[in-house]
């Protein structure tokens, strides 16, 4: 090499290592091929922590996995030996369009679709700066969260990646009938497109119609719920064949089923229909889990949101009246269920229902969860390797694994130690693109090799 090609390739590499420095690492270096130095390595295979090893990415998918620190000849470094090292995380249960406050009930009058999609764009900001790669979205305004994906598939903007059902399905009345609580020239006549069914031909339409809508997934209000201006929390809302023509026609389509439930009932028809997942299940009892695991049905707990609306249920006027009582009998019960199933055995993924709490604190989860009994590394779990088989992505996503796409967070301190350290995310790797770094820069990264111009 002359020496003036040597001292070119030493300007490139100082201005690379400037724009670091700079903070600008996603937008300024893009190398096909990166070496993660972990000082820990959460396998959520297993629950276990491992110590010293590589993790070599190429062009977005993780190619191996090694031990100790050998670092590759033209490899990005990105040194985080002093960090625990863990999958992005992956939350169930997430509405990127709302944020819950004592003015969200007259959203649905006085937003338009452009001002859930700007909430959206800064929910989906916060919550991939959380550690949090992967989403499912469980109900939006006006099909916003499928423009969203694409926005983010696109890299037009950034966020999770998501999962998203669009519109939730409810019965007349139910849950999630967008009418509820409105005067009556206002009600109207929902229907399918509209997410409100009657009977099992409506109900196939709705579900073909989430297709047409580009949803990846279902959601179906199975019985009442706390938030919705309705009197019941429990009832169940869909009759058996009903569900039955839910799921069979979701299953036509390679949708999965997501069902909002607490009412035991409701729980029971729908696992029975051959459901997915049953989200919240305050009222499980050990009928329905015993029904849960021979169904191999997931539970979501969202443990969250049973803690917001019992608080919120204490204050004067910030919640109708029609919704307090239910929010404050039925926010103390989750906690409760959650302890239940976890030692009963069932199938447990991480799922937050922010939107109703507020976005990008979704880790607060966990600490709830390990208050509940569940070991953090079956916390962990259930927001990576759980969260991924629900999905049905594992082959994919949910682990740190030879062939997977390169989602990767990091905390400072030991999260099986301290669970909190998760609400504390230092670092942020999706598809293999760094979107965060920690704040006192110790990540260091070096571009082996010539750079030619």
């Amino acid at each position: 090499m002359t020496t003036s090609a040597k001292r070119n390739s030493f300007f490139h590499r100082t201005a690379i290592a400037l724009a670091i420095c700079a903070g600008f690492f996603s937008l300024q270096v893009s190398a096909e091929s990166i070496a993660i130095y972990a000082g820990k390595l959460f396998d959520s295979t297993n629950g276990k922590l491992l110590e010293d090893r590589t993790i070599h990415i190429v062009d977005g998918r993780i190619e191996s996995v090694q031990k100790g620190f050998a670092k590759r000849d033209r490899e990005s470094l990105v040194d985080l030996r002093d960090y625990t090292v863990l999958p992005g995380l992956m939350d169930m249960h997430s509405h990127l369009t709302y944020e819950f406050g004592p003015r969200a009930y007259m959203e649905s009058y006085t937003w338009n679709p452009a001002d859930f999609t700007l909430r959206g764009v800064d929910a989906a900001n916060r919550t991939l700066q959380a550690g949090f790669t992967t989403i499912r979205n469980l109900g939006d305004h006006d099909n916003v969260t499928v423009s969203l994906r694409r926005a983010i598939e696109a890299g037009t903007i950034e966020g999770p990646r998501i999962f998203t059902a669009g519109k939730s399905i409810a019965t007349t009345g139910g849950h999630a009938d967008p009418t509820n609580g409105r005067r009556e020239d206002l009600v109207g006549s929902p229907g399918p497109v509209d997410g409100v069914v009657d009977g099992p031909i409506s109900a196939r339409k709705a579900i073909r119609q989430r297709y047409k809508d580009g949803a990846d997934l279902i959601k179906i209000t199975a019985t009442g719920g706390v938030l919705s201006v309705a009197k019941s929390g429990q009832n169940p809302q869909f009759m058996q064949d009903e569900l039955e023509a839910i799921v069979s026609t979701a299953k036509d389509y390679g949708f999965t089923v997501a069902v909002h439930a607490h009412g035991k009932e409701g729980m029971i028809r729908a696992i029975r229909a051959g459901v997915d997942s049953i989200e919240h299940g305050t009222y499980m009892d050990e009928e329905v889990m015993n029904l849960m695991r021979r169904n191999n049905t997931w539970f979501v707990p969202t443990l969250m949101a049973g803690e917001w609306v019992t608080e919120k249920s204490a204050i004067e006027g910030f919640l109708p009246e029609i919704v307090r009582p239910k929010a404050a009998t039925m926010g103390p019960l989750m906690q409760e269920t959650f302890s239940k199933a976890y030692k009963r055995g069932v199938n447990i993924a991480f799922g937050t229902d922010t939107g109703v709490t507020r976005h990008g604190e979704n880790a607060r989860e966990f600490i709830l969860m390990v208050q509940g009994g569940m070991s953090p590394a079956d916390a962990i779990r259930s927001a990576t390797w759980n969260a991924a088989q629900l999905l049905q992505v594992q082959d994919e996503l949910g682990s740190i694994s030879e062939g997977k796409i390169a989602d990767i967070i990091a905390v400072a301190g030991d999260p099986l130690k301290d669970i909190s350290e998760l609400q504390r995310v230092q670092f942020v790797m999706k598809e293999g693109k760094v979107f965060k770094e920690p704040n006192e820069p110790s990540v260091e990264v070096f571009i082996e090799g010539e750079v030619e111009g």
